[in-house]
Parts: C-alpha cells; sequence; structure tokens
C-alpha cells in the first residue's frame, strides 16, 4: 500500500494563508480587547492601548504563525489609515471655533509646548527621533489616536509606535487619576477645570475620567476643549510629514521632491470632519462610521502590539517614559497657570 504525501502548498498559497492568519490574529486580538475594556478600571486607558499590550503578550506567550507577518502588518498600517479616516466624523468644525479663540489658542500652545520640550529632551537623552517625535504629538494632541496618525508619516517602526502609545497611556492614566484627587486643591471654577483637563491630559478617555466626577457641565467643556486640540492634527500631521522627508532629502541628496510622502489619509479626516460639520452625514450614519473607526482603530494596535519584539520594548520605554513624564508635568503647569489668569 502506497503512502500518501501531502503535497507542499505553492508560495502564493502560502502567502495568503499566512496573511489570513495574520489579519484574523488581529482582528481576534482587537474584539479580545473591545471586552477587556468592558472591565470597569480598564476602560480608562481604552480599547487601543488594551490592544496594543494584548498583542504584545500573545506574541511573548504564544507565538505568532511563521507566515503571518504580512498580514499582521496590514492590519497595522492599511486599517490604520482607514480608521483615522473615519475618526474624522467625530469633530463639528463649528463647535470648536463657538469655543472661543482663547481655547483654540491655548490648545495649540499646549501642542507646541509639548513638542519642543519632548524633543529638546529626546536630543538630550538620546532617544530615537521618531519616537521622541510621536511621545511629544501623543502628549499633546490625542494620545494613541495622534501617535497613530503621525506614525506612517514619518514612516516609524512598530516598535517605536507601541512604546510611544504605552508611554502615553500609563501618564494619561496616572494623571487622570491626580487631577480628580487634585481638583479641590486647584482653585478652579468647574468650568476652568473642565478647560484644564481638557488642555492637559492626552486621551479623549482620560479627560472623560478626570471630568465626569464633577458633573455634565464640566464633562462637555473638557471634551470640547480636547476636540480642539484632536482637530489641530490635521496641521500639526502634514508638518511632521513634510519636516522629515525634507530633513530625508538633506541626508539622500539622490530623491527628489516628488518622493515626499503626503499623509492622504489625514486629507480624508478633514473632508469627513468637514462633512460632518456641514451636517452632510446623517447622525445615525455618523455614529455606525465612528464605531467602525474605533474598531479598525483597536485591529491595528493589535496589529502592532503583535509585531513588537518585548525585547526592543523594554529597551525603549524607559527613555520614553523619562521625556514623557516631564513633557506632562511641564504643560500641566503652563496650562493650569493659563487657565488660572487668563479669562475665559
Amino acid at each position: 500500500m502506497k503512502a500518501i504525501h501531502n503535497k507542499p502548498l505553492s508560495p502564493a498559497l502560502t502567502n495568503m494563508q499566512g496573511n489570513i492568519q495574520g489579519i484574523v490574529l488581529a482582528v481576534v486580538v482587537g474584539v479580545l480587547a473591545h471586552n477587556i475594556v468592558k472591565i470597569p478600571l480598564l476602560s480608562i486607558p481604552g480599547p487601543l492601548v488594551i490592544a496594543i499590550l494584548v498583542g504584545i503578550l500573545w506574541r511573548a506567550l504564544m507565538g505568532i504563525p511563521e507566515y503571518a507577518g504580512a498580514g499582521i502588518g496590514f492590519a497595522g498600517k492599511k486599517l490604520l489609515r482607514y480608521g483615522i479616516i473615519l475618526m474624522g466624523v467625530r469633530l463639528n468644525l463649528n463647535a470648536i471655533l463657538a469655543a472661543g479663540p482663547q481655547i483654540i489658542l491655548l490648545d495649540g500652545s499646549i501642542i507646541a509646548l509639548a513638542i519642543v520640550i519632548i524633543c529638546s529632551l529626546g536630543k538630550v537623552f538620546a532617544v530615537e527621533k521618531k519616537l521622541t517625535l510621536l511621545t511629544a504629538v501623543g502628549t499633546g494632541i490625542c494620545g494613541a489616536a495622534a501617535i497613530a496618525a503621525i506614525a506612517p508619516t514619518v514612516n516609524s517602526k512598530e516598535d517605536e509606535t507601541v512604546v510611544a502609545v504605552a508611554t502615553v497611556a500609563i501618564l494619561g492614566t496616572v494623571g487622570s487619576v491626580l487631577y480628580v484627587l487634585l481638583q479641590p486643591l486647584l482653585g478652579l471654577s468647574l468650568n476652568e477645570y473642565g478647560i484644564f483637563a481638557g488642555a492637559t491630559l492626552h486621551e479623549v478617555a482620560h479627560v472623560v475620567a478626570a471630568s465626569q466626577p464633577l458633573g455634565g457641565a464640566t464633562l462637555d467643556m473638557a471634551v470640547l476643549t480636547k476636540l480642539g486640540r484632536v482637530a489641530l492634527l490635521i496641521p500639526v500631521a502634514l508638518g511632521c510629514s513634510l519636516w522629515f522627508n525634507l530633513t530625508d532629502l538633506e541626508k539622500e541628496k539622490t530623491t527628489g521632491w516628488k518622493d515626499i510622502a503626503i499623509p492622504w489619509f489625514i486629507l480624508g479626516f478633514f473632508t469627513l470632519s468637514f462633512f460632518n460639520t456641514s451636517g452632510l452625514i446623517p447622525k445615525e450614519l455618523a455614529n455606525t462610521m465612528l464605531q467602525a473607526s474605533n474598531l479598525l482603530l483597536t485591529v491595528a494596535m493589535a496589529g502592532m502590539g503583535l509585531s513588537v519584539d518585548l525585547a526592543q520594548f523594554k529597551r525603549m520605554g524607559l527613555k520614553s517614559l523619562s521625556i514623557g513624564l516631564t513633557g506632562s508635568i511641564v504643560i500641566s503647569t503652563v496650562g493650569l497657570l493659563a487657565v488660572k489668569y487668563i479669562s475665559f
């Protein structure tokens, strides 16, 4: 009786199978993260951060299929862009403009200060340039979402992106708890406290956690101020892309201007923001698009987590945490003084 030998799969089928495995694995980790954040205390970091952490632990404890790298990379890069585009429906530009020029100016100043302080510290402590920038924009703008939006424009590596997200998540979570505890000692009205929290905390989830205990009016002002920072993500992303690519042009004279990476997905983000502001997107559809954005971003972060070697994470994490902590303290102090002594 002849032995039956299984015919090996062709390279094309092997790659396709690996791609599917990688995407499915990222989806499984993403769905798992969405369920984990239903646990009360774990809701503060949010599903994006939890997805990264679960992805890192999954790879460290269980490994990943041999050919799944391409599928995981697709989840971490392509799905990320689609999620950022859909996130544009979160913004109503009219509401942000109605908040007043002082709040917009405060938001812009906090972002600029975070970038200048953290990037300066990054040079002093010899932190990787892209990791430093990602930590700065995550601290200054809107945490994981800002890092996810900026990372492709500067061609950062997955481990740099993940370390920056984890750094901002840790600092923002600790910060939101401290804000609530210190609120009675700050000498701010409820309205002023909402502006302070929205202008200086990292993630939208951190802002909500720090302002919700003080009532709906404080929460509304905090979120509105925070969304002003989110709106400034567009010019910051375009500026970062131009700056980094021009730097590369100076290093490699053979590269031409035509090779500058234009972050088209950021323009898609702005376009959806404009449509939402104009009332062209029905509310139910906008809510569905926002849910789809959250899911895509969570799967993308899961893909990034699955791509990270834990040893690399440990190597870069402490430096990122130190410059992020210093930057967070500075913007919190400046934000507190601004809200206290400037009339809002």
